[in-house]
């Protein structure tokens, strides 16, 4: 089954309390479905049908005329397309789990 490798990145309006819960349940709906690699930035790799599932789930949670949902499809190999300068977080949980 292929995957694709989604970057996610978000931007809520965090002026009210109801902001506020919004960033919150935004960052738990990308960390169900992928990894934290900066602030408000994601990497998923998902399937077509999880990718849905995210996708339906974040425009459920985001206020349309406040915040702003950016998703990249960066394609099925990673290591093409993403260049890390620095500190990567990025763990690859389908690679050899090493103890």
């Amino acid at each position: 089954m292929d995957k694709l490798n989604i970057l996610a990145c978000y931007d809520v309006r965090t002026v009210t309390d109801t902001g506020k819960l919004r960033l919150r349940k935004m960052a738990k709906a990308c960390e169900a479905f992928g990894q934290r690699v900066q602030y408000s930035v994601f990497e998923l790799t998902v399937t077509e049908a999880n990718y849905q599932r995210f996708l339906a789930r974040a425009l459920k949670i985001m206020e349309p005329t406040e915040d702003s949902l950016r998703i990249y499809v960066l394609g099925s190999d990673r290591r093409r397309v993403v260049r890390v300068y620095g500190v990567d977080g990025w763990r690859d949980f389908d690679g050899p789990l090493v103890i």
